[in-house]
């Protein structure tokens, strides 16, 4: 079964953890992705005999060996890297959590904070890369690509709206709980065929079951 699945993903890219989005030189917006389910999705895509290039934000995960890694630190950075990797792949999942926003400038300087009247402060935001969405746009035809959706309510709809919009193949629902968590559940939704529901499973155990349907 192995080598039926490998055949179809040789070169697989997966990208993991959160992204950072300075706001001055100490301080930035980020989230609380631990990067465990995109490093267990490499483990096991390299384990199935895939050539495998993980991007990583900043994370404190031990590199799996066999691996190539590219560490990144902000939603361009891993947006450069992405671009420039995909054309080649044959299997890209998405498994980081990119921050959609950014301050449109960083301040040079610490920002201080004020003190009397006066005591707020506005940080204006604008759009990070959408690398999902330009994923799919691109995508050849041999490719497949693999996004996750993290939601904290109506997981299953919210879901197939981005797995139609971002044009993915398959979709992997979450729901918030399972950040920083070893293990997990998730809704695996294909663009054609009915949802698979996945149990609760050691995110190891998980990403394997994962591929097993993606590449099945």
């Amino acid at each position: 079964m192995m080598k039926r699945q490998t055949s179809h993903a040789k070169r697989v890219l997966v990208t993991a953890g959160p992204t950072r989005e300075y706001i001055d030189p100490v301080r930035y917006l980020s989230n609380d992705s631990s990067g465990q389910m995109g490093f267990a999705l490499a483990r096991a895509a390299a384990h199935l005999g895939g050539e495998v290039t993980l991007v990583a934000g900043p994370v404190e995960l031990a590199t799996p060996e066999g691996i190539t890694r590219i560490d990144v630190l902000s939603a361009r950075d891993m947006h450069a890297q992405v671009k420039r990797l995909a054309p080649k792949m044959d299997l890209i999942i998405m498994a980081a959590a990119v921050a959609d926003w950014r301050p449109r400038r960083m301040a040079k300087q610490k920002r201080k904070k004020t003190v009397g009247p006066s005591n707020h402060r506005t940080i204006e935001l604008i759009e990070n890369p959408d690398i999902l969405t330009e994923l799919g746009k691109r995508k050849p035809s041999h490719q497949i690509l693999v996004g996750f959706a993290l939601e904290t309510k109506d997981l299953e709809r919210n879901a197939r709206k981005k797995l139609k919009v971002k044009a993915c193949d398959w979709i992997v629902a979450n729901h918030a709980n399972v950040i920083g968590a070893k293990t997990a559940r998730a809704l695996l939704i294909p663009s054609e065929g009915k949802k698979i529901a996945l149990p609760q499973l050691p995110k190891e155990d998980l990403a394997l079951v994962i591929l097993s349907h993606v590449l099945g």
